[in-house]
C-alpha cells in the first residue's frame, strides 16, 4: 500500500475543492477517476466493475480495521440501490483514521468470507494507494427505521438461483437487495431491541425502532416467523470492532447503535464502532404450574451435549430448571445427552455417569428420585458431537403413578417391534430403537420407543432427536452438508438436510401406523427434536396419515417457539398425541427458560404437556 498525505482541512467542503488540486498519485494505464463509490458498488451483488483498476475514489473513513478501513461518499446519488460505502483492504493496519477525507485508487475486488460458496462477496478496493485530503470531517449516516426501511416479508424473491449472476435487483422489497444496497455504508439504530440472545461469537440480532413495523412479535419481544417471512427485517450486531454486551432478547441499549454494514458466515452485520450499553429490560424466564393430582405430565429437554465431563454448573441449571421451572414433569424426553467421556475421542459409549450427575442434582434441588432408560449407541454412529455418542433418553420418576415397562433385551442394532396381545399394541423390546439399520438414521440419533403405565393406562412413547439444519454449525465449517444459509448467495437456500428428516419422519409414521394398526385407540405420545416446523415436510410426513396431533401447531404464533437463532424465534421441539390422548383434557406449555437469554442451560427451551388420564 503506497500512502500520500495531503492537506489536514476540517471543513470537507474543503474535500472536493482539494481533489482538482495538484500533487495527487497519477492514475494507473486504464484507470477510470471520474469513479465514485456508487458506480463501483453498482445495483447488483457483484461490482460491474470488479477486476477493474479506478484512480482517486473520494470518500470519508468512516471505520478501520487491522485489515483495512470503511469508506463512503459524503455526496450520494439518488439512486438507493446503489450503496455509497467501501471497504479498502489494505492487508495491515492503516494508517488513516476515522474522519479523514481521502482519494483511493487501486483494484475492484469481490471478497468471499472464508471462501465459502454459499457466502455473499464483499466489494472491495485492494492494492490500493491513497491520498489524505483532510481530517476531522463530520461522518454521513443513514438511520434505519427513518431514512431507510428494511422489507418486513420478503428475503429474496422472483430470481431463482444464484443472486450474483441475476440481473433482479429489487432493494424496495427484498431483504436480501436492501442490505446489499447498503454495504459497507455506516448505519445507525435507534431504539434497537434484541431479538436473540448474544451468542458465543459476540453477535447480537436487533430491530430498529423497537420493532415498528416488523411482522409477528413474539410476546416476549422477539420476532417469530412464518411460512414465507424469515423476517429480512433483522440486523446482526458484531463486536469485530467494538464491544457488544450480554444482552437477552426483550433487551435495550442506552444509546442509538452505530457502525458499518459488512457480511459474513452468511448474515449482514453491523460492525458497531463503540461499545454498546444493555438496558436490562427483557422478560424474566418463565415457570410453568405443577400437575394437579390426576395430570401426568410429560416434558421434552434439549440439554445440548451434557457429559459427565460437563461442569457442575451445567448439571445444577438444568437441575434447577427442572425442578423450579418445570415443577418435576413426569416424564422427560432427553435429547443430546452425552456419554461419560463426552468429546474425549476413547471409545465410551456408556452415559451412567452422566445421568448418575444428572440425577443427583435434581435430588439436591430438591426434586424427586428420577430413573433413566436409553440404549446405548454404537461409537461414533450418531452423529452430533461424533466422540460424545448423543442419544435420547427416558427420565421418569415413579412415585406419582408412572411406571416404565421393561422388555429387555433392546441395544444399539436390534429393531424394537409392535406385537399384538389381547388387542393391545405391545413393544416387543422396551426401551427399544425404531429401525436402527434404517438408512435414514446413518450418522443420526435413533428413536428410541418405551412403554410406560400410568395407574393403569398404558403408553407408548417414541423420543427423536432428528438430523439437524446445521444452523449452529454453518460456523464450524459445515457447508455442503447443512441447509444454505437465508441470507446467501443461493435463492430460495437449499435445504439441504430436509430429505433425511422426511425419511426419519416416514419411519416414525410407520411404527405409529402399526401400532394403531393394533389399537387405534393406543396412547402414543411422539416428542423430542424433530428440528423443523410445524408446516414444514418432514412434520406432515409424520402427521398426514397417523393422526398424530401436533401440540406446538396448535399454540398462537406470538408464543410459538423454542429456538431463536439469529434473531428467529421458530418451534423446533415438539410433542404430538394420538387421537385418544389428545381428546382428553390437556395443557400444553413451552416454558421460556433458555432460548432467549445468553446465560442458558441449553439453547433450546423445553415443553411440557399435562394430560388428565385416570
Amino acid at each position: 500500500m503506497g500512502v500520500i498525505v495531503g492537506g489536514r482541512r476540517v471543513l470537507i467542503a474543503a474535500f472536493a475543492a482539494a481533489l482538482a488540486g495538484a500533487g495527487l498519485t497519477a492514475s494507473p494505464a486504464g484507470a477510470d477517476s471520474t469513479v465514485r463509490i456508487h458506480d463501483i458498488q453498482g445495483a447488483a451483488h457483484i461490482s460491474p466493475l470488479n477486476g477493474q483498476q479506478v484512480a482517486q475514489v473520494p470518500g470519508v473513513v468512516t471505520a478501520t480495521a487491522s485489515d483495512g478501513f470503511w469508506f463512503e461518499d459524503p455526496q450520494p446519488d439518488r439512486n438507493r440501490a446503489t450503496a455509497e460505502g467501501l471497504f479498502v483492504r489494505t492487508d495491515a493496519q492503516p494508517t488513516v483514521a476515522t474522519g479523514d477525507a481521502v482519494t483511493v485508487t487501486g483494484t475492484v475486488s469481490e471478497f468471499r468470507p472464508d471462501d465459502i460458496a454459499t457466502n455473499l462477496t464483499r466489494t472491495e478496493i485492494t492494492s490500493p494507494t491513497l491520498t489524505v485530503v483532510s481530517s476531522d470531517n463530520s461522518l454521513p449516516v443513514t438511520v434505519i427505521g427513518k431514512d431507510r426501511w428494511p422489507p418486513r416479508r420478503t428475503i429474496k424473491d422472483n430470481a431463482p438461483g444464484d443472486v450474483e449472476t441475476s440481473d433482479v435487483f429489487e432493494p424496495v422489497t427484498d431483504g436480501l437487495d436492501f442490505w446489499e444496497s447498503l454495504e459497507g455504508m455506516r448505519l445507525e439504530i435507534d431504539d434497537a431491541v434484541a431479538v436473540g440472545p448474544t451468542d458465543s461469537f459476540g453477535d447480537v440480532p436487533v430491530l430498529a425502532r423497537d420493532g415498528a413495523g416488523a411482522s409477528v412479535r413474539t410476546r416476549r419481544g422477539g420476532v417469530a416467523v412464518r411460512p414465507h417471512d424469515f423476517n429480512p427485517e433483522r440486523l446482526i450486531l458484531s463486536n469485530r470492532l467494538a464491544d457488544t454486551p450480554d444482552v437477552n432478547v426483550g433487551d435495550h441499549f442506552v444509546d442509538p447503535v452505530t457502525g458499518v454494514l459488512d457480511y459474513s458466515i452468511g448474515n449482514y452485520k453491523l460492525l458497531i464502532t463503540e461499545p454498546a450499553v444493555r438496558v436490562a429490560d427483557g422478560p424474566a424466564r418463565e415457570t410453568t404450574r405443577a400437575p394437579k393430582q390426576d395430570e401426568l405430565s410429560i416434558a421434552t429437554l434439549n440439554v445440548e451435549n451434557l457429559a459427565a465431563t460437563s461442569p457442575q454448573a451445567k448439571f445444577d441449571q438444568l437441575a434447577g430448571l427442572i425442578v423450579n421451572n418445570l415443577k418435576s414433569p413426569d416424564l422427560i424426553n432427553v435429547d443430546e445427552l452425552q456419554d461419560n467421556s463426552g468429546s474425549t475421542d476413547d471409545g465410551t459409549v456408556a452415559a451412567d455417569q452422566t445421568v448418575a450427575k444428572l440425577v443427583a442434582a435434581i435430588e439436591a434441588a430438591g426434586g424427586p428420585a428420577y430413573e433413566w432408560r436409553a440404549i446405548d449407541p454404537q461409537d461414533k454412529a450418531d452423529g452430533g458431537w461424533v466422540s460424545g455418542n448423543v442419544r435420547v433418553g427416558f427420565l421418569f420418576r415413579t412415585d406419582r403413578g408412572l411406571n416404565f415397562v421393561d422388555r429387555p433385551g433392546g441395544d444399539a442394532t436390534t429393531p424394537t417391534g409392535v406385537t399384538n396381545v389381547d388387542g393391545q399394541a405391545r413393544l416387543t423390546l422396551s426401551p427399544g430403537r425404531i429401525d436402527p439399520g434404517n438408512a435414514a438414521f446413518v450418522d443420526n440419533r435413533k428413536p428410541l420407543a418405551g412403554e410406560f403405565t400410568w395407574r393403569g393406562e398404558r403408553l407408548i412413547v417414541v423420543a427423536n432427536d432428528w438430523r439437524s439444519k446445521g444452523l449452529h454449525a454453518r460456523r464450524y465449517g459445515c457447508h455442503d452438508t447443512c441447509d444454505q444459509p437465508l441470507f446467501g448467495r443461493f435463492q430460495p437456500p437449499a435445504l439441504v438436510t430436509e430429505d433425511q428428516r422426511v425419511a426419519q419422519a416416514t419411519v416414525v409414521a410407520d411404527f405409529v401406523q402399526q401400532i394403531r394398526a393394533i389399537d387405534r385407540d393406543a396412547h402414543v405420545v411422539v416428542a423430542g427434536q424433530l428440528n423443523d416446523y410445524p408446516w414444514s415436510p418432514p412434520l406432515r410426513a409424520l402427521t398426514d396419515d397417523t393422526r398424530l396431533w401436533n401440540l406446538s401447531a396448535r399454540l398462537p404464533l406470538p408464543e410459538r417457539y423454542t429456538h431463536v437463532f439469529d434473531g428467529n424465534s421458530h418451534v423446533l421441539d415438539h410433542i404430538l398425541l394420538s387421537t385418544k390422548l389428545f381428546v382428553r383434557p390437556h395443557e400444553y406449555d413451552v416454558v421460556h427458560v433458555n432460548a432467549e437469554y445468553a446465560d442458558q442451560a441449553s439453547d433450546h427451551d423445553p415443553t411440557i404437556v399435562r394430560i388428565t388420564l385416570s
